[in-house]
């Protein structure tokens, strides 16, 4: 029974002895360098294409209510018609059935609605979205950033996996070997099995992580198909420069999600100006040089006019008002939104600061934490080949490695992100690249 019970043990150990793993397919997988994937992302972005189009907008706004400002409008026009009756043409003062002219119209606002404030009003839109493009593009940063340190954190959470299960599957060899001298009981071996198992399906459950994170990267850079990051140096992240009251003291002032919410309040206000800019008379100079004749392009007679045409707009059936209560809605919503903005501006620098903080100290204990767990893992690993422990502690000592080394990656990429975060929050970068 005992030498039965020892040959299904040995059968049951030798199908769980963990296989080779199939090679992912990354070899060919394009690699890009983190400053690559910021240029890139900015390039094909949404948010950024968007932010970039509203600033070519603003400036053809600008540069119309500039030139509307100094130069008339002019209109050329001309006409030809044939009548079924002869009739009296006044151009050539003869009976035809043709009747042509040609006209050149020019005309100036010399006090016209909406006139002087719409130069106000595209100077304010030019500005909010020169603002609402820095923050756009640093918030396509930040995306980039998370996606390209998640491809590495995931990168190395999957070497630690195929650590784990590299020290599983050297245990269960030693388990197996001493089960078959009969040195240990039976339960042993399954007790490795069973981490042999959980150290496999932790394999995959990492490797899909890092096959989705790169494909997530590669979207984020404008690639159908996968990118992945290019190793950055492992060195001890350097503290901040500035203090937390200096970084909240930055961002109020020139935050880039402040900037943009400050010039869409007064870009808000530009435009209720004009609006109300219709209230007022408006004062329109024209001038008008014609032609007219039977032929094609008239000669036969000439006249010039000119006008002063002087209108008070009294009431068009409340739709000026409508649409001054609607630009005065948009801005305070506008007025609301950067009030909220700056008042939770101390809350987002603490959270991204102590962050950053945090992660720096979770990096020193998982520093130590990964060197008392490989060296108690060791002795663990010894006394269990001499039969001076148990199994139990064996598999408690190879858990806490692993999770010591996933710890210390979660720590260094959080403190990356943290610092991201806070430079996304200040609109400039507070170390030099290093990659």
């Amino acid at each position: 029974m005992t030498m039965l019970r020892s040959t299904l043990v040995a059968a049951i150990l030798g199908w769980a002895a963990p296989q080779a793993l199939p090679a992912q397919a990354g070899d060919s997988v394009p690699v890009v360098t983190l400053a690559e994937a910021r240029r890139r992302a900015a390039v094909v972005d949404p948010a950024a294409v968007a932010a970039r189009a509203e600033i070519s907008t603003a400036a053809w706004e600008r540069r119309a209510a500039l030139a509307n400002l100094f130069t008339p409008t002019l209109t050329a026009a001309t006409s030809y018609t044939r009548f079924s009756d002869p009739f009296f043409n006044f151009g050539t003062g003869a009976i035809s059935s043709n009747a042509t002219s040609a006209t050149l119209e020019a005309s100036y606002a010399l006090l016209g609605a909406g006139k002087l404030a719409e130069v106000r009003r595209s100077g304010a839109a030019v500005s909010s979205a020169e603002a609402s493009e820095s923050a756009a593009r640093f918030r396509t940063a930040l995306a980039t950033d998370a996606a390209y340190y998640a491809v590495l954190a995931e990168s190395e959470l999957s070497r630690v996996a195929a650590d784990r299960l590299r020290r599983a599957a050297e245990q269960l060899g030693v388990a197996r070997v001493r089960v078959q001298s009969g040195e240990t009981i039976s339960t042993d071996s399954l007790q490795l099995l069973l981490e042999v198992n959980r150290a496999r399906l932790d394999v995959l459950r990492r490797d899909s992580a890092l096959v989705v994170s790169r494909l997530r990267l590669g979207g984020q850079i404008g690639l159908s198909g996968p990118a992945d990051a290019a190793p950055l140096d492992t060195a001890a992240p350097l503290p901040l420069p500035l203090a937390l009251d200096a970084a909240v003291a930055e961002q109020r002032a020139a935050g880039p999600e402040l900037e943009a919410a400050r010039a869409a309040e007064r870009r808000a206000g530009a435009a209720l100006a004009a609006e109300r800019e219709h209230y007022l008379p408006s004062v329109i100079l024209s001038a008008t040089a014609g032609a007219y004749d039977a032929e094609f392009f008239p000669r036969a007679l000439k006249r010039n006019q000119l006008a002063l045409t002087v209108a008070w707009p009294i009431w068009d059936g409340g739709r000026r008002e409508v649409t001054v209560a609607r630009a005065r809605a948009q801005r305070d919503v506008a007025r609301a939104e950067r009030e909220e903005r700056e008042r939770g501006t101390a809350a987002q620098m603490a959270e991204a600061y102590n962050g950053y903080g945090t992660a720096r100290a979770g990096i020193e204990l998982a520093l130590v934490g990964v060197s008392v767990s490989a060296e108690t893992y060791r002795v663990q690993g010894a006394r269990y080949r001499e039969g001076a422990t148990t199994i139990l502690d064996l598999l408690e000592a190879q858990v806490s490695l692993s999770e010591a080394e996933a710890a210390l990656v979660q720590a260094r990429y959080a403190a990356r992100l943290a610092l991201a975060q806070i430079e996304a929050l200040l609109g400039r970068r507070l170390f030099d690249e290093r990659n």
